[in-house]
């Protein structure tokens, strides 16, 4: 299975009775403290979806709910059990789709890819892109099967704050912050610090997709927007943004291109800004 599928291939596809589609959203609302909360789109999800989807639970099922960090990897029992009871099996191929830039379901997608499931695939544009085309959407429940998921871990494509430190000091790794150039130039900030891990170069998830119709551009203008910052070339590459989830798209794009040692940083900002030990840069070249 491809990872990058078009509505017009899910469409014809859907009725594959070995397939699993999936709504993923989470949409990111202000606190009452000033900063930022989570909330599920499952309540969205049940007004109208594509058709047979259900719902992967980026706010429960697959997160570690005990750590102080939303969006922290679950672990492999957790996860297994989660996709287990989703359907996901032996046999089974999955789309990923969801409301808010294909960076969710990214996510997913990255988190199937540690735990050693590959065959899965983002819907480009996803939920924009496939009502846009005027297709059918649904209420009704899917009806999955339960499943056993034989979770295979990767540990290799989840980076943590000792990774980047290292990778900082050796300076042998190419990070790159997948949050906007605002963000990474320190001029907005939603974190305990304001800028960039210092040596990170900066390609926003943001500018990985045709604005209007939320899809992914084309290989070739991925390829120029990446190539520049060298990581098509490093021998390692490590992504990050503020709690692991633009930088999971980022992360789905480097694979898409063919460089086969990327690590998503799951704490991200949320996680190395907090810390006053570690170094932040708002200089940018």
């Amino acid at each position: 299975m491809q990872p990058l599928v078009t509505t017009d291939w899910l469409a014809e596809n859907l009725d594959d009775p070995q397939l699993r589609v999936f709504e993923c959203t989470v949409f990111i609302q202000p606190s009452a403290d000033g900063g930022f909360r989570p909330v599920s789109g499952r309540e969205e999800w049940s007004k109208g979806h594509i058709p047979g989807s259900g719902f992967a639970d980026l706010t429960e099922g697959l997160a570690d709910t005990s750590h102080a960090l939303p969006f922290m990897m679950p672990s492999a029992e957790q996860f297994a059990e989660a996709m287990g009871r989703y359907g996901v099996g032996p046999g089974t191929h999955v789309v990923l789709y969801d409301r808010m830039l294909n960076m969710w379901a990214a996510r997913v997608w990255w988190m199937l890819r540690v735990f050693g499931f590959d065959d899965a695939a983002v819907l480009s544009g996803g939920w924009r892109k496939w009502t846009a085309d005027g297709r059918e959407v649904s209420t009704e429940l899917p009806a999955y099967s339960q499943a056993v998921f034989e979770p295979r871990s990767r540990p290799e494509l989840i980076a943590t704050k000792d990774d980047v430190r290292a990778s900082i000091e050796s300076g042998a790794t190419c990070l790159i912050n997948a949050l906007t150039p605002e963000e990474h130039r320190g001029d907005v900030s939603m974190y305990a610090r304001p800028g960039h891990i210092p040596g990170s170069v900066n390609v926003s998830a943001r500018d990985l997709l045709n604005r209007s119709t939320q899809e992914y551009l084309s290989l070739d203008e991925l390829r120029a927007l990446v190539e520049p910052t060298g990581a098509l070339d490093s021998a390692r590459v490590v992504t990050y943004c503020g709690g692991g989830i633009a930088a999971s798209s980022d992360a789905f794009i480097l694979t898409l291109l063919g460089q086969e040692n990327v690590a998503v940083y799951d704490g991200s900002l949320l996680e190395w800004a907090a810390d006053p030990e570690l170094p932040m840069s708002t200089e940018v070249d």
